[in-house]
């Protein structure tokens, strides 16, 4: 190995050494293809990108979705700032604002409570349900009984109306793209068959080109949505002078998050930028030292956004802070080489120029190499997920990592080389007195100390792990300050929740040998004879479905996490309201089934309810911004309910939507993540083995490695911050910034011990020496991540805060604990006097 490295070393010198503009040439030539290809970077924030591909209940919930027609919408809460909702002058702002809504030409319909037909106002039987249904605006309507049906209506309150009738919803429908359509139900149809039985060689390709022409589509969607957006918001603008007004829904969410990281990339990038080159300024204070570091940051940046836009890797939550990883590990490895070549103008003074600039990369490679690696090992336990973006964002750190090292050692002694030799570093005082310097001299004389105080922050690590849980809540990824925020909680509070949950019942099919038409006939008579064509589906609605169904709903909407409850049992209880507080028997539900409106069945019927599967759906919204609310458990507490409270027979009912979704990509993350730890230990002791070739350096570069990484995770448990989609990811990210210490420590221990043998000194003069390296990039990262807590997007704010902590932990770690292991133990011999 030994060999090869010299080898390397010549060929090294020769090709870039001997011909740095060459060299430079080539990069600017490889930078500017890859600066081309990031013309298709973009990102993608969609509820898609962060659920389980090969999820069965994905599978189901695609189903329901096409069962039941569900489309995609906003929701408007509009709160009068003077007055009473249902005043005239209230109502008609509301008119009007429904009528601009309504001209867009995005819009399929708009719903307000000035078009819901209304049954109690004054009352109608529900024999004459088939006659026009009159609506807040008719002039045969009692308002004062509108009022009372809207805040008493099973379907109305809490949906379009709060509780305290002081908000109300306006429901946004918007048109569905049929290309869209068309190319999510061919794809959709290749994933069943492949989940089911494999794909052809040729459906596979198909189904590549069709996923392909998705992605394609969806960024024309996007930048339309983004459009439409902002088209809705400006009308709005207009009528906040006369009423509190937050846009929510599900698109919305989805564009303010691509919003949130835009601005997160370009502004905190950049500030993170800047705060590196002043603190690069203030430690260095070379211009040289702050250009050639930052060109290598940049361009490795670039690269890497190049890299994205070729493979059709969009940028999602999950990965919204690569562009900061990258800068982290770029910038690490450069400084290891700057310090390093201004150790060697001060021990080799009368050296050449390109010498000192060899020298300096051969005594950095192996240990960057192999500390590329070992990050590169932390972040491969990403692509054991399930989860595409968590995947892709594996392979991004993976790859960022390998250009990084890459570019540096190309670029950076390219530049070293061109320029002419700066004078030998003459640190001012204060530096010389540093932390490298108190944590040698608190190791050396506290050493057991030292030990002690890891063993209790290890069991504290421990118990403050098994505090973590996993959690997913979009509202609380805003600062309450936002908009956003605002808006959430005014719709999850007010009007119903926010996060979609289904309920899905299945019954048995009727026994044909029934003969309800027989019955029908008597109860026929008083009412209008029934159209010569019967609708089968009117004899579905047998007493002890409806039973069970009111059972279930009532059972539903009596969990304090529910907001708003929806489903058949709806029908049912508005029918029993218009037949004199009578439950209508399945004749009764028949004759109502059959003199509905087409469109008050679209409305309250048809989404609940599927003739053809005999099932039928119960809409819940969760209320997310419930404290206590522990998403997982509540799953599967109704689960376990259905069946053993509410004797449902096992397999016929089936929760489905956003949130069974969610909670299976997070439990799915947490599983693998914990499962994969095992994996990333053993990869990262092979790895140690190979470069240290000591078993027991092997284990001591080991305990400082996951304590770090275990210790930003306690720190978690303890703070009850939820494991999520974000913030799970920081174990990966903790490993990978540890490791670099931890392997240049010991590399440069290994070398110095050779001089005297003396594990003492030795320390002393690897703390002011690599040392000075470790603590000049952990201190520059961790003022520069500091600019991100200022962000309104709490993953960002987590990511900069535990980046920090772990940089802080891992410098702690590796400048005393490491040290006093290697001590104690003395892997390198004892030297015979």
């Amino acid at each position: 190995m030994t060999e090869i490295f010299r080898t390397f070393n010549r060929w090294y010198g020769k090709i870039v050494l001997d011909h740095p503009v060459r060299v430079l040439i080539c990069l600017m030539i490889l930078i500017v293809i890859l600066g081309y290809m990031a013309k298709n970077f973009r990102i993608d924030a969609s509820a898609d990108t962060l659920l389980l591909e090969n999820d069965e209940d994905l599978r189901y919930a695609r189903q329901v979705s096409e069962r039941y027609g569900v489309h995609d919408f906003l929701l408007v809460a509009f709160t009068p700032l003077k007055g009473d909702l249902f005043d005239n002058e209230n109502l008609d702002t509301l008119g009007r604002l429904r009528d601009e809504l309504q001209a867009m030409d995005w819009v399929a319909s708009v719903l307000t409570i000035l078009d819901v037909p209304l049954l109690e106002s004054p009352p109608i039987s529900y024999a004459d349900i088939s006659n026009e249904l009159p609506n807040l605006k008719s002039p045969t309507v009692d308002k004062a009984l509108a009022t009372i049906e809207l805040h008493e209506s099973p379907f109305y309150r809490d949906l379009l109306v709060s509780s305290d009738m002081g908000t109300t919803a306006i429901v946004v429908n918007i048109k569905s793209d049929p290309i869209y359509t068309d190319l999510i139900a061919e794809r959709n149809g290749y994933l069943d068959q492949k989940a089911e039985g494999g794909l052809s060689l040729q459906d596979a390709q198909r189904l590549d080109v069709v996923i392909e022409k998705i992605r394609s589509h969806q960024i024309r969607m996007n930048e339309a949505q983004h459009r439409n957006i902002a088209q809705i918001r400006s009308i709005l603008d207009r009528y906040r002078p006369e009423a509190r007004i937050f846009l929510g829904g599900i698109s919305m969410i989805a564009d303010d998050m691509i919003g949130f990281i835009k601005r997160d990339l370009k502004v905190f990038g950049l500030g993170v930028f800047l705060l590196l080159v002043f603190m690069l300024g203030v430690i260095f204070k070379n211009v040289r030292w702050i250009i050639v570091p930052m060109l290598c940051c940049f361009l490795a940046v670039v690269c890497m956004m190049g890299v994205l836009g070729a493979f059709g890797w969009d940028v999602t939550v999950i990965s919204s802070n690569f562009v900061s990883l990258q800068l982290i590990i770029t910038l690490a490895i450069v400084v290891h080489l700057m310090v390093r070549y201004r150790e060697f103008q001060i021990t080799r003074p009368g050296a050449d120029h390109r010498a000192l600039v060899q020298e300096t990369v051969r005594s950095k490679f192996v240990p960057c190499l192999y500390a590329a690696l070992t990050t590169i090992a932390g972040f491969a336990s990403l692509l054991l997920c399930d989860i595409k973006p968590v995947i892709h964002f594996g392979w991004m750190m993976s790859i960022g990592i390998l250009f990084s090292l890459t570019l540096t050692f190309l670029l950076f002694p390219s530049c070293v080389v061109l320029l002419k030799q700066p004078n030998p570093p003459t640190p001012p005082k204060y530096l010389r007195f540093s932390l490298t310097d108190f944590l040698a001299r608190l190791t050396v004389s506290h050493g057991t100390a030292i030990l002690v105080v890891s063993v209790v922050l290890s069991v504290l690590t421990v118990m403050g792990i098994y505090r973590l849980k996993v959690e997913n809540s979009f509202i609380d990824y805003f600062k309450k300050s936002t908009e956003i925020y605002q808006g959430m909680a005014v719709i999850d509070q007010q009007l119903g929740g926010t996060t979609p949950l289904d309920v899905i019942l299945r019954f048995e099919a009727i026994d044909p040998d029934v003969d309800f038409a027989e019955e029908d006939e008597e109860f026929a008579d008083p009412f209008d004879k029934l159209d010569e064509e019967e609708d089968p589906n009117k004899y579905w609605f047998i007493e002890d479905r409806m039973e069970t169904i009111e059972r279930v709903h009532d059972y539903l909407d009596g969990l304090p996490a529910t907001g708003k409850v929806l489903s058949l049992a709806t029908l049912l209880k508005i029918g029993r309201r218009l037949n004199d507080g009578q439950s209508l028997d399945s004749l009764e539900m028949s004759v109502l089934y059959s003199k509905m409106p087409d469109e008050y069945k679209d409305l309250i019927l048809s989404p609940f309810i599927n003739f053809k599967n005999n099932e039928v759906r119960f809409t819940l919204r969760i209320i997310d911004s419930m404290p206590s609310l522990n998403r997982n458990a509540l799953l599967h507490k109704i689960d376990h309910d259905l069946v053993h409270q509410l004797e449902i027979e096992k397999g016929k009912a089936r929760l489905a939507g956003m949130m069974v979704l969610y909670n299976n990509m997070l439990q799915s993350l947490f599983t693998s993540q914990i499962k994969t730890m095992g994996v990333v230990a053993m990869a990262l002791l092979l790895m140690f083995l190979l470069l240290f070739r000591s078993v027991k350096l092997a284990l001591i570069a080991f305990f400082p490695n996951f304590f770090s990484a275990g210790a930003v995770l306690g720190v978690m448990g303890w703070m009850n911050i939820p494991l999520d989609m974000m913030t799970i990811t920081i174990a990966a990210i903790s490993i990978g910034i540890a490791v670099d210490d931890t392997i240049h420590y010991i590399y440069r221990f290994r070398e110095e011990i050779k001089s005297d043998g003396d594990y003492i000194k030795t320390l002393y003069r690897c703390h002011n020496s690599i040392g000075h390296a470790m603590y000049y990039t952990s201190v520059t990262i961790i003022i520069g991540f500091s600019i991100l807590v200022f962000s309104n997007f709490w993953p960002t704010i987590y990511f900069g805060l535990f980046t920090s902590l772990a940089m802080l932990i891992a410098l702690v770690a590796a400048l005393t604990l490491l040290p006093h292991l290697l001590v104690i133990v003395k892997p390198f011999g004892v030297r015979n006097p």
